[in-house]
């Protein structure tokens, strides 16, 4: 890996984060999060095609919301199984009660998948984490039919998206130095197409189509909303907890700034740039 971490260690961390800290402040933020991407979510949701009595599974379901929109797709004939790494979102997943739908914790890289079994494997920004991602998504491939279709959404590059990074670059001069997270591994791993295209190949995808998604990213109803959840979920929660409140402050000025031209009557929007990927097994 590109910071000398073996992929052990790597999936490690994902864990440990997303059973402590990230799956607590994901449930914390959760309908802001849910509002924030809730358009690019239909968008892929609609791509997937799920049909009545199809056989899907959902990579980094999180909470379930995703799944339970499967679930009523493919209806009472068909099954949707989420996979998450986090025990506390599976926990909130399961407390839906969906008839025809299940939930694991685990990882997909290493997930006992039932071998083709599956007509739909789908994902919504759960896919750029894998420290072996040709790895993972050979496993994935695994659990796929022979006519089966990958579809998923991924962020493109940190400067395609500054609804994530034009914030942490304001705050960041006035905040302790942040580890650099590596390349290959998390939110925006998947921007560089040709590096998914190679990963897909290898796993043995074929007939992939990358479709760019451009929306406005809702960040919040107002800039003072937006300042009151910086420092409760993502990479500028991690840098104020270990900051001086008054650089914090000095911080959310900054941002404040920075998000100036961007508050409207209905928000504060900046913007957002994904890929659709499709693609079915090889």
């Amino acid at each position: 890996m590109s910071d000398g971490k073996s992929t052990a260690e790597i999936a490690a961390e994902q864990a440990a984060f997303w059973n402590g800290p990230g799956g607590e402040g994901w449930l914390a933020a959760y309908e802001r999060i849910a509002r924030s991407i809730a358009e690019v979510g239909e968008i892929v949701l609609a791509a997937a095609r799920a049909q009545p009595g199809e056989h899907v599974v959902d990579i980094g379901c999180g909470t379930g919301g995703t799944t339970a929109s499967l679930a009523r797709a493919v209806g009472p004939s068909g099954h949707v199984l989420g996979v998450d790494i986090s025990e506390p979102l599976i926990a909130a997943a399961r407390r839906q009660g969906l008839p025809n739908a299940t939930f694991a914790v685990g990882d997909a890289a290493t997930h006992a998948f039932d071998q083709g079994a599956s007509d739909l494997v789908f994902s919504r920004f759960g896919v750029m984490f894998f420290a072996d991602a040709v790895g993972a998504f050979r496993n994935i491939r695994r659990a796929l039919k022979p006519s089966g279709r990958l579809v998923f959404l991924a962020w493109r590059t940190p400067q395609e998206n500054p609804w994530a990074t034009a914030p942490v670059r304001a705050a960041q001069p006035f905040l302790p130095p942040q580890p650099k997270p590596p390349e290959d591994v998390g939110q925006f791993s998947f921007g560089d197409r040709a590096r998914v295209e190679r990963i897909l190949s290898e796993s043995g995808f074929a007939g992939m189509r990358f479709e760019p998604v451009d929306r406005p990213i809702w960040m919040g109803d107002s800039i003072a909303e937006v300042l009151a959840n910086a420092g409760r979920f993502g990479p500028l929660a991690r840098a104020f907890a270990g900051a001086e409140p008054a650089a914090i402050e000095q911080a959310k000025q900054a941002i404040a700034e920075v998000l100036a031209p961007h508050e409207k009557p209905d928000g504060v929007r900046l913007p957002g740039a994904c890929w659709l990927v499709t693609a079915h097994a090889a």
